[in-house]
């Protein structure tokens, strides 16, 4: 077993069941195009929906989903969407304690009252949000259509996944896609979610010994209002990977195997992988990347799964290299984050598509930024977090906590903390000072992005944060020269544009 990668997936490991619920034969109906699954909202639901109506499949993000649920209902629900896709909610109970709690019909903006931070047990109320949130975002992106719809999640981000999950799929989502990080037990998972069936996941907690029972657990039973043992349509599942040895590891795990993969090169954007072998940085601060990432295609192709290649392919040639190694297509994710369905906020959009066109674009993989440690990529933009003076300007604060890590504190009970909190609040539970160095508040800032950015009680308000791959310097053979934006159909056209699809 390659020495990256953990043991058997055993330690709290779901069991499978002998039978689990079938899940529709995808393969006549897999996609040339796979919208990526980016940000916090940016791939919204409409995004995904418009993206679907093409015949591709659509994704929608399924990061904080609690948290923008709550702030778009704080401001009044323009346009009513949230609210009919409550109505449709499996449980009227907890759709209309989301209402009370979270809708306000005088109110336009921030400031956004607070909603809980995820913990090991958290609050039912969190957890029914989190259902509904994921709920919603899938719903909306599958109404009135039969197209595919997909939900993306991040490994990294454990503490909502199985909420997320399970609210995903009673909106009957066809396909599931997590990265950063190694989803071996995720195909487990679905099996007993979608018999309505408890799953667990293991927390990693720092600090904690191997005999520490440390993990989440959601029982679909303990929701008010749904029927309990209902099961749903269990949703196909794809590994975000950037080797051949992890696509490997996880076609061997004996509880489950991914139903397909995205192979995600280091100029994709958001998370990228670390660089293997030891690491090094360029001149500019930059990870480099050699020919050890490089990944062999033809070998994950030989793995009899479909898979995507994710990474500077937003262009026909892009398209028949991919086809030619034996994949289904393409993921396409910087050209669809800045065409007009986006949930990008609009003017943060023309500004990144004005700097495009006159060639003053640029992307930055930081090495520090992501609290998780991963590269990550930044755009340098004013009056975001990507430029030095709008960073040094924030007060450091953490108060979303989706990327905290859980620790063991002197007490013996799980606390939660994150690099990019306040440093002396990380140092006193007993982080590195040194770690807290350049980190980013991903969470807030990428909330702001979509235009939902938390207005503090000083005045200040949180800026954006704008991240792209590579592929961002190269979107005028897609926006054009022209001053106006571009659709999901126009990346999907211009994509397409050699190969019937």
């Amino acid at each position: 077993m390659p020495a990256d990668l953990p043991g058997p997936a055993t330690a709290h490991q779901p069991e499978r069941d002998d039978h689990p619920p079938e899940r529709d034969d995808q393969a006549e109906r897999l996609p040339r195009i796979v919208q990526g699954g980016m940000g916090v909202g940016v791939s919204s639901w409409q995004l995904a929906r418009a993206v679907a109506l093409e015949g591709q499949l659509g994704v929608v993000s399924g990061t904080a989903v609690a948290v923008t649920l709550a702030r778009r209902l704080h401001r009044g629900d323009p346009g009513g969407h949230l609210r009919r896709a409550l109505a449709a909610f499996p449980s009227r109970e907890i759709a209309d304690r989301i209402l009370d709690r979270h809708l306000d019909a005088a109110s336009d903006g921030p400031p956004y009252p607070s909603v809980p931070q995820f913990r090991i047990d958290p609050p039912r109320t969190l957890v029914e949000l989190t259902v509904a949130g994921a709920f919603v975002e899938v719903w909306l992106a599958k109404e009135g259509h039969a197209g595919l719809v997909g939900i993306n999640l991040l490994e990294k981000i454990q503490l909502p996944t199985l909420a997320t999950l399970y609210g995903a799929m009673l909106a009957d989502v066809d396909w599931v896609f997590m990265g950063a990080g190694i989803p071996a037990r995720i195909p487990a998972v679905l099996d007993r979610l979608a018999a309505a069936r408890p799953a667990s996941l293991p927390l990693a907690v720092t600090g904690a010994s191997a005999d520490d029972d440390h993990a989440m657990r959601f029982d679909p039973r303990d929701l008010r209002g749904i029927a309990a043992g209902e099961p749903v349509r269990r949703p196909s599942f794809a590994a975000i990977v950037s080797s051949t040895t992890l696509a490997r590891y996880l076609m061997g795990v004996e509880s489950g195997t991914p139903d397909g993969f995205v192979v995600e090169m280091p100029v994709a954007g958001g998370h990228n992988a670390p660089p293997r072998g030891r690491g090094r940085l360029s001149d500019a601060g930059e990870p480099v990347y050699g020919p050890r990432d490089r990944v062999d295609l033809d070998a994950v192709a030989a793995l009899g799964r479909p898979f995507w290649v994710a990474g500077g392919r937003a262009d026909p040639r892009g398209l028949r290299d991919a086809l030619d190694h034996g994949a289904a297509g393409v993921q396409v994710g910087t050209a669809f984050a800045f065409c007009d369905e986006s949930g990008l906020a609009p003017e943060l959009r023309q500004r990144a598509l004005e700097a495009v066109r006159e060639g003053a674009a640029r992307v930055r993989t930081d090495p520090l930024a992501s609290p998780t440690g991963y590269p990550f990529k930044v755009v340098p933009m004013a009056d975001t977090i990507g430029d030095e003076d709008t960073y040094a300007a924030r007060p450091r604060r953490c108060d979303l906590g989706y990327l905290r890590e859980a620790y063991v504190r002197p007490d013996d009970l799980v606390g939660y903390r994150c690099p990019a909190e306040p440093v002396e609040d990380w140092v006193a539970k007993g982080g590195d000072a040194e770690q807290a160095a350049g980190r980013a508040c991903l969470c807030n800032g990428l909330v702001a992005a979509i235009g939902l950015g938390q207005a503090r009680r000083d005045g200040f308000v949180e800026p954006p944060l704008l991240t792209a791959g590579d592929d961002l310097v190269n979107l005028a053979r897609i926006a054009g020269a022209g001053g106006e934006g571009y659709t999901a159909a126009d990346v999907i056209a211009h994509v397409t544009a050699e190969i019937a699809t």
